[in-house]
């Protein structure tokens, strides 16, 4: 804090002590050593006499006394140092006054002193303000750095910039090189960034200053030394994992497996065995391992790491297609744990994770229950330095998620304001920022694509493809089915569909399938596209994805509506509708709705000519509702659809009237919207 800044805040609260400050120090730095010598002399003559000017158990006594010790500890040169030191500070300030004089001179003096007192006391610090020109004391640069070290890991986004961050640190190292926790945070900061040269750099110092300046020896002995060797090879095969190295991480896996065998430190062989089954997952389902993980990890009383692993072999049998009921039940012994133990960490990612879980079996409204539990926990659990742990990853996945739930509701605005907040929560530079811009480019190409805009799906694909090169090559393929170029798209979802069942991805299985039948109908080859959706059928009931069940039956009586028994096509409509209403997104409730009006129109066909306009009628009011739908989420062409189909049957029930309005409008939306030559009923969405 600069001098004249300390006067300005002693004046606040106690005025006449402001001079005797400023004659204080402008004496001993005007004078000579022996001047702070005198100062110190007489801080301790304050604890002498029957009536001492300060006790010495009070807050000030006690801070005084501490003062006095670590000066009386300095040695000749460190106090010549301490006094040289005093002097630049005191000098510095009066330079600054002298210029401050001179401006003053030009300019009206109470506005610039009303300007100065308000930029000095009420703007609160800028980072090269924070930043240190010298060095700090080791209480000093202990502090700063458990501050930057919490916010990276709750608040990132106030916490110093990565390059602020760096600076700081590159001051500290240049002082004290062998300050082993400057490394590991350097080593975080160099995380943030992705990169991978300075975060290895960092973490090997880290645990080269950690052997070299005996930490580790001084609390375990001998053992210290071997103690640190292993832990440096189990975060440096994170480390690798983390970028995707795989064989390097489990090259240093076999070293720290090794080296902890040798020292019998079962702690450490528990968290390689946690690490081993992250790296052989990649290979093959490896479930037995992590059983085996979270048995012994519970039995060494290591409840942190066992709930991580009854989390991940959770998320594992909802990939299997386990049952939802046994994975809560699952969920919900490891919550115990996770209350019992004070883990606040994984209870935030117990609810995300069931929010996810939610999603994936197409239950949203359950999904969406989680995600509001998770967000009114934000304000339960302050960290020490006053922020709120709400900057980790659970609450970026709990907020996708809710964006991408509203977004399928039609509530663009309200799911434009939550990614709004997730850019200001996890900057770009942040290492949670790619969830939240995938989600953002993935609501941004449905809606191109409900509005017809495919050049802009188009121009959407490439920033999906850099996030996740699956769900860009999907999407790649939807523009060119919706472009009407049948053979590109075909062969595009071919090799997706052999990718996705190599690496076991059945919820993109299903998509795929489901896709290329939609093909097989515009080709009108509608008999090749039936076995294609019993074959998604039986995927999505095998692995309890009920959602995209429900989606598959409503493709199969749209098939079967195609082949001409529409009433078999209704009474399978009846079975899969209720999901979709309940679950579903607003897009794919209109072309339920659609689906079945154009189901009670074929089936109509043989009835008598009374029920046969109570039909039609039925037939109008469903489209209205799925008229509505459509309009929600803007999609034109669904509408244009609709429109049609609702005027067609207007004039078979003689209501001219209302026949002239709907074919206005669909006019209106075909001029905007020309038709690219596919038939009407050869589309279901």
């Amino acid at each position: 804090m600069p001098l004249s800044r300390l006067r300005k805040a002693i004046e606040e609260s106690c005025p006449h002590l402001a001079s005797s400050v400023h004659i204080r120090l402008k004496l001993m730095a005007e004078g000579e050593l022996k001047d702070m010598e005198q100062f110190f002399d007489d801080l301790s003559d304050s604890f002498t006499g029957t009536e001492p000017e300060v006790h010495k158990t009070s807050v000030v006594g006690l801070f005084l006394r501490h003062m006095i010790l670590a000066y009386n500890k300095l040695s000749f040169s460190q106090v010549y140092k301490l006094y040289t030191a005093l002097q630049q500070y005191f000098q510095n300030d009066e330079k600054k006054n002298g210029i401050d004089e001179t401006d003053m001179e030009l300019t009206n003096t109470e506005e610039l002193e009303g300007k100065m007192e308000k930029e000095e006391l009420d703007v609160p610090l800028r980072e090269e303000e924070i930043s240190c020109s010298g060095p700090l004391s080791q209480k000093q640069a202990e502090y700063f750095l458990s501050q930057q070290a919490s916010l990276l890991k709750n608040d990132e986004t106030k916490a110093l910039t990565p390059a602020s961050l760096q600076k700081e640190l590159n001051n500290l190292l240049k002082f004290n090189p062998d300050f082993a926790e400057a490394h590991y945070l350097s080593y975080l900061n160099s995380l943030r960034v992705q990169d991978v040269f300075s975060s290895t750099h960092s973490l090997l110092h880290y645990f080269d200053r950690l052997i070299l300046t005996g930490a580790e020896s001084k609390s375990n002995g001998d053992e210290g030394y071997g103690r640190s060797l292993r832990y440096a090879a189990l975060n440096l095969a994170a480390l690798h994992c983390r970028f995707g190295h795989y064989q390097q991480a489990e090259l240093a896996l076999q070293e720290a497996i090794r080296i902890a065998q040798e020292s019998n430190d079962h702690v450490c062989l528990q968290h390689c065995l946690s690490w081993l089954y992250i790296l052989e997952q990649k290979i093959f389902d490896s479930c037995v391992l992590l059983e085996h993980s979270v048995n012994k990890s519970l039995h060494f009383g290591l409840p942190y790491l066992a709930s991580l692993g009854i989390q991940s072999l959770v998320q594992q049998r909802a990939f299997a297609g386990k049952a939802a009921n046994k994975l809560m039940d699952a969920l919900k012994d490891s919550d115990l744990l996770h209350w019992k133990h004070s883990l606040s960490e994984l209870i935030d990612i117990s609810i995300a994770q069931k929010t996810a879980i939610w999603r994936l079996y197409g239950r949203s409204t359950m999904a969406l229950q989680q995600a509001q539990t998770l967000l009114s926990m934000n304000s339960l659990e302050a960290v020490n330095v006053g922020v709120q742990q709400n900057n980790t990853e659970s609450f970026a996945v709990v907020l996708c998620h809710l964006a991408e739930l509203h977004a399928e509701q039609g509530y663009f605005a309200a799911a434009s304001e939550i990614l709004k907040h997730l850019k200001e929560r996890f900057p770009p530079n942040s290492q949670h920022a790619q969830l939240w811009m995938l989600f953002d480019q993935k609501i941004q190409f449905e809606r191109a694509m409900n509005d017809g805009r495919y050049h802009i799906a188009d121009s959407l694909v490439a920033g999906i493809t850099a996030l996740n090169s699956i769900e860009g090559v999907y999407r790649k393929a939807i523009v060119l089915k919706a472009q009407n170029q049948m053979s590109e798209a075909h062969k595009l979802l071919q090799k997706l569909l052999i990718h996705c069942q190599k690496i076991k991805n059945t919820e993109m299985v299903i998509s795929v399938l489901l896709s290329i039948a939609e093909l097989y109908w515009r080709s009108s080859c509608h008999t090749i596209a039936l076995p294609v959706l019993l074959q998604a059928l039986a995927l999505s009931r095998e692995y309890s994805l009920q959602y995209l069940a429900s989606e598959t039956v409503l493709n199969l009586a749209f098939s079967q509506l195609i082949l001409g028994i529409p009433e078999q096509a209704l009474s399978i409509l009846h079975m899969a509708i209720e999901p979709v209403l309940a679950h579903g997104a607003v897009l794919d409730k209109g072309c339920a709705m659609f689906l079945v009006a154009k189901c009670q129109v074929a089936s109509a066909a043989s009835y008598t000519p009374q029920k046969k306009i109570e039909a039609l009628e039925s037939a109008i009011l469903n489209l209205n509702e799925a008229k509505t739908y459509f309009a929600k989420v803007d999609c034109k062409e669904q509408l244009r659809d609709v429109l049609y189909f609702q005027a067609r049957l207007f004039h078979t029930l003689g209501k001219t009237q209302e026949r002239n309005k709907c074919a206005m409008l669909f006019r209106q939306l075909h001029q905007e919207l020309p038709a690219h030559g596919v038939p009407l009923i050869n589309a279901f969405k």
